[in-house]
């Protein structure tokens, strides 16, 4: 007889109706991912392109003396991509908040669209850095709207697979822009870069004609004051008739949370800075700014142009192995997300990443020179071999563990009522570094007056940044698998410390608290509930510290 086939991450036996259509839903969604992961992608190749060296270039010549455009020029170009996403992000509560999350998504892939067009019809630098920020203002809206529609249809059990997905599409992305690239980067003509920035317009178009077909999150209709509406969402989320009771008690659930956060005020920015809600914030926006610190990005945007100067050669090559390497490491991470839980990974992922960082940065270091002309002396071969050997390994850290979960714990932190706004600071955050990273790293990296020319030796500053994502974790991270996002918000509630979270499980529903305590009561329950926590907290410590080393007893 054939032996059943265990699925990894089996569906609760309490959990009513089917769970299929609302991970199809989000895994369809994350494909904006795609989107973001190419377009940051191609850029790294066009680059390195002659052809568009040539064709762009101003008057500078490079230490090889061949036309291209001067370390500000490519600074620029690089950078305003992340200058346009950190506008968008900022801007997508605007959109997400009231014409709702499905229609903002399509109206940034159209904004995203002009971008596209500017850039490929472009043959001299100003129209083709207007392309680059319109792109990334597109990108930036898509970048915080799509885990705010993951996080808000997902089932809780897999949720953290579900938004991690976004990751996943990102890094399939930059795959698919090192391959182009490396497709088209000998042609000598204008299809060299049009033909990998145009192909742009495929995956903008399959999310459009998606996201046409598919429903508004339930959350946001319940924000939005449509019972019915939302009713009919969820029942499609889960295959189950609207009036079904497990329907009903979700939304009863989601409607009670909201209804408190509104009787406490009005949304806004300020709120996000305000009491247990600053906490949140800062840690959406630590987690975001760390996942950029750790140095990915100078391996995706200068990547090609890295390995070229360091002696390989066939950098092209190289780009793609890494790319592939970080597409298939995101796969077991998806696993692990809501397996093993989200402080585990986050803490050991940042553990590997410190170790190879600074190995490569030691073997470079170490290994290369430069003659008086700033060109790159390799005198040990096999040390360069050693050390993209560890960069590989850092990806598959990245890949496996800071790249999805910062996505993942971003997207389920913020109560309903601050979720679109305190999404779009956190992914503002990421591409502010981002553009700081992108628009410094020249700088830093380059040989010649008024240049730092650090070359290998920025990779202890990307080990710097590990060792401090270790620490971020252990006192910053809350433990929130299996929680729904209206429980994560009971647990930032009635737990004070993220080293105690592990374990943590409501009692009762907000929705019974409610009913009992009455609107003006919550307050005083919710303290009450936070000392039997606590209680809880410490008679489980002992057999939690033999789970996760993260907890402190």
């Amino acid at each position: 007889m054939a032996k059943a086939v265990k699925i990894p991450i089996p569906k609760p036996a309490d959990e009513p109706g089917s769970s299929w259509p609302a991970i199809m839903i989000g895994a369809f969604v994350a494909f904006g991912g795609v989107l973001f992961g190419y377009d940051t992608g191609t850029i790294s190749g066009i680059l390195a392109m002659e052809y568009w060296q040539s064709l762009f270039s101003t008057g500078y010549v490079n230490s090889k003396g061949h036309p291209d455009v001067s370390p500000s020029q490519s600074s620029a170009i690089v950078s305003i991509l992340s200058a346009g996403t950190f506008f968008g992000a900022l801007s997508s509560p605007l959109m997400g908040d009231y014409i709702g999350r499905r229609w903002a998504l399509i109206a940034s892939c159209w904004v995203f669209n002009l971008g596209v067009i500017f850039q490929t019809a472009a043959t001299s630098l100003p129209l083709f850095l207007a392309g680059r920020f319109f792109a990334g203002f597109g990108v930036g809206l898509i970048s915080a709207l799509i885990p705010l529609y993951q996080s808000e249809t997902a089932p809780k059990w897999i949720r953290g697979a579900i938004v991690g997905a976004y990751q996943f599409a990102i890094t399939i992305g930059l795959l698919l822009a090192a391959v182009l690239d490396n497709a088209t980067h000998q042609r000598q003509d204008t299809g060299s870069y049009r033909i990998p920035i145009a192909v742009q317009f495929a995956w903008s178009l399959i999310l459009i004609v998606g996201m046409l077909l598919l429903p508004e999150t339930p959350r946001y209709l319940i924000k939005r004051g449509k019972m019915d509406k939302a009713a009919r969402s969820l029942g499609k989320l889960r295959r189950l008739a609207p009036e079904h009771p497990s329907i009903q008690d979700e939304l009863g659930e989601i409607q009670t949370n909201h209804q408190y956060e509104m009787s406490l005020g009005k949304a806004s920015y300020r709120d996000c800075f305000r009491g247990g809600m600053l906490k949140r914030t800062l840690t959406g926006m630590g987690i975001q700014a760390l996942q950029q610190l750790t140095g990915i990005n100078f391996i995706f945007y200068y990547g090609t142009q890295y390995f070229k100067n360091s002696g390989i050669t066939n950098a092209f090559i190289i780009t793609m192995i890494t790319s592939s390497i970080n597409v298939v490491s995101t796969i077991p991470g998806l696993w692990a997300i809501d397996k093993w839980g989200r402080r585990p990974l986050l803490l050991w992922g940042a553990v590997g990443m410190c170790i190879s960082q600074f190995l490569v940065a030691m073997l470079g270091t170490l290994t290369t020179g430069q003659d008086s002309n700033g060109n790159i002396l390799v005198f040990n071969v096999d040390a360069q071999k050693a050390s993209i050997a560890f960069v590989c390994i850092y990806i598959f850290f990245f890949a496996s563990t800071w790249g999805p979960l910062a996505w993942v714990v971003t997207g389920e932190i913020f109560p309903l009522k601050n979720r679109a706004r305190g999404l779009s600071m956190t992914t503002a955050t990421n591409w502010l570094l981002n553009w700081a990273i992108a628009y410094a790293t020249p700088y830093l990296v380059n040989y010649g007056d008024g240049y730092a020319n650090l070359q290998s030796k920025i990779f202890f500053i990307w080990f710097a940044a590990c060792f401090l994502c270790i620490a971020f974790v252990y006192f910053f991270i809350y433990e929130t698998k299996g929680l729904s996002l209206e429980e994560i918000d009971e647990l930032y509630a009635e737990v004070s410390s993220a080293r105690k979270s592990r374990g943590w499980r409501p009692t009762t529903t907000f929705r019974q608290r409610a009913s009992v305590s009455g609107q003006g009561g919550l307050r005083d329950e919710r303290k009450a509930s936070s000392d039997i926590g606590h209680a809880e907290e410490r008679s489980l410590g002992e057999d939690q510290r033999a789970v996760d080393p993260t907890v402190r007893v």
